[in-house]
């Protein structure tokens, strides 16, 4: 059985956000050509910085920035909502890892290949997004009717 929460539903807030989501992406594959797929984004945004190697890297770091600096805007406009979690940090860890050996066996994350791909009619990206949520809801169901 689902439960939603209505209180906490806000279709108008989550509809800002994918429309913001889907610009970004836009603006990035048609401004400098790039997939708007965070793992890859981020990864070489973190390999620019180990090499001390900023040279063409402008997008990258605007990009990760913006992803770290969001939550100070948002906070600027509204309450951050809570975020509360379920499990514990070992398992939390342990998700994090298992997401982060998902992303590099798919060769990137859902970002890349949910919004990027799927709109560009990717195949490949397809194969990924059925495989990522059906990975998911199993998951689900397992830990919350099997165990």
């Amino acid at each position: 059985m689902i439960n939603i929460a209505f209180n906490h539903f806000t279709p108008g807030l989550s509809l800002l956000g994918g429309l913001m989501i889907g610009l970004s992406a836009t603006l990035l594959i048609l401004g400098v050509g790039r997939v708007a797929g965070i793992a890859g984004i981020v990864g070489g945004t973190l390999q620019s910085l180990s090499r001390l190697s900023f040279m063409g890297q402008g997008v990258r770091i605007a990009f990760t920035a913006g992803l770290l600096f969001a939550p100070a805007v948002w906070k600027l406009a509204l309450p951050m909502p809570v975020a509360t979690a379920a499990a514990g940090p070992v398992p939390l860890v342990l998700a994090g890892l298992l997401v982060g050996v998902g992303v590099r066996m798919g060769n990137g994350c859902t970002s890349g290949h949910g919004v990027c791909g799927l709109s560009r009619l990717s195949l490949r990206s397809l194969a990924n997004v059925l495989a990522f949520m059906g990975a998911g809801m199993a998951t689900v169901y397992v830990l919350r009717h099997v165990l």
